[in-house]
């Protein structure tokens, strides 16, 4: 794994996600257990590749991400990429208008399981502690 495009995805993948976080991709790259491949293709293909280009700043990478993660339910990855787009500059205002936007495309359900997902991860970080989820408020 001493590669120029493995070094390259590992170092964007611990400026996406936080230190450590190339850690344990590598380890989990080593193991050649089940997932290591995969693990390989997204370090060279998703970060190496993909969110080093030029052409858009990381925060547009970020809202992109964060539309297409909310039209395919992904609520897992989404939280990732919130942290993700939270740590490229992305504002709460600007991640609201992200589910505003998307709410015409992919309708009320996936923006609510969305925003159930983003307040989990705000909570988590300590940025909004009072937002109740859509379940909370008892609408799901």
């Amino acid at each position: 794994m001493s590669d120029d495009r493995t070094a390259r995805g590992l170092r964007i993948l611990d400026e996406l996600m936080g230190d450590g976080a190339s850690t344990r991709m590598q380890e989990a790259i080593a193991s050649n257990g089940f997932g290591s491949a995969i693990g390989e293709l997204a370090t060279h293909y998703a970060f190496a590749d993909v969110w080093s280009r030029p052409g858009l700043e990381r925060r547009q990478r970020s809202l992109v991400v964060i539309g297409v993660l909310i039209a395919q339910r992904q609520l897992l990855e989404l939280k990732n990429h919130i942290r993700i787009g939270l740590r490229n500059g992305l504002t709460l205002g600007e991640i609201e208008e992200a589910l505003i936007q998307t709410t015409p495309y992919v309708g009320f359900p996936a923006v609510a399981s969305a925003t159930t997902a983003i307040v989990e991860v705000l909570r988590e970080l300590g940025i909004d502690t009072s937002t109740r989820t859509p379940e909370e408020r008892g609408m799901l």
